[in-house]
């Protein structure tokens, strides 16, 4: 498995090539983007957490990271849910535990090495934040009339900003969506047309992973970006882009 140093130093070398634009002035200084680049390679979805605390000024850091996400017509549609009630935890991490038994029966043939995955963080990390589109989203027509979808995008960016912030504090996160929205907006009374899409788990880890974790457990691995990109149409590979 690769080293953290040396997931480092690959970051490092994709911004060794950097080269001043035509106007430079507007580029963050070549320390500042491989800080960028750094935070975007090693940022890792957590599942294991040391306990611990976030104080609460740097969790307000996080959740004004979060705040400052992009959406779809200005709309902001994320909504941040704290809990502190252990009793409430317990329910939620519950509630997780339910929906795996399912997935895993869904799963078929990868149901017993599903089950032998760790998904979920909620007894242990030092913060859980549930994130939760709000009601009234229909209202919100521009850049949605026809991606209403764009919604729950918008607030999957806020969950990036906060995520990249975080690891770049030295925080883990992880990002459980493994639940029943309606059990879980019950849970925490939330109103009619409101959704959660995400319980995130966050707090102080013993070490980040040195790769992602269903990579490590041989359950998947990442994709070439050249099987990812195409030019002028589906299908068409784009030459300029390689896989280094």
């Amino acid at each position: 498995m690769p080293s953290t140093q040396a997931y480092r130093r690959s970051a490092a070398l994709k911004t060794d090539g950097v080269q001043p634009s035509p106007d430079a002035g507007h580029a963050f200084s070549l320390s500042e983007q491989q800080a960028v680049y750094r935070a975007i390679y090693e940022r890792r979805d957590m599942r294991h957490f040391s306990g611990g605390s976030v104080p609460d000024a740097q969790l307000q850091r996080l959740l004004s990271a979060a705040h400052h996400a992009p959406s779809v017509g200005f709309m902001q549609p994320w909504r941040f849910i704290r809990v502190r009630s252990r009793a409430l935890r317990e329910s939620l991490h519950a509630l997780v535990e339910q929906e795996r038994l399912l997935t895993a029966q869904a799963l078929g043939e990868r149901e017993d090495d599903f089950m032998q995955l760790k998904v979920q963080g909620v007894l242990d990390a030092a913060e859980v934040l549930v994130v939760a589109l709000p009601p009234g989203r229909e209202a919100h027509v521009f850049g949605r009339r026809t991606l209403p979808e764009m919604d729950l995008a918008s607030s999957a960016c806020a969950i990036q900003n906060l995520w990249l912030a975080a690891r770049a504090e030295g925080l883990g996160m992880g990002w459980v969506s493994i639940f029943c929205p309606v059990q879980l907006g019950q849970l925490l009374q939330m109103p009619a047309g409101s959704k959660p899409v995400a319980i995130l788990c966050l707090g102080p880890v013993h070490a980040f992973y040195d790769q992602p974790m269903l990579q490590a457990e041989k359950w998947a691995r990442r994709a070439a970006l050249s099987d990812m990109v195409f030019e002028d149409r589906w299908g068409q590979p784009a030459p300029s882009i390689s896989d280094a």
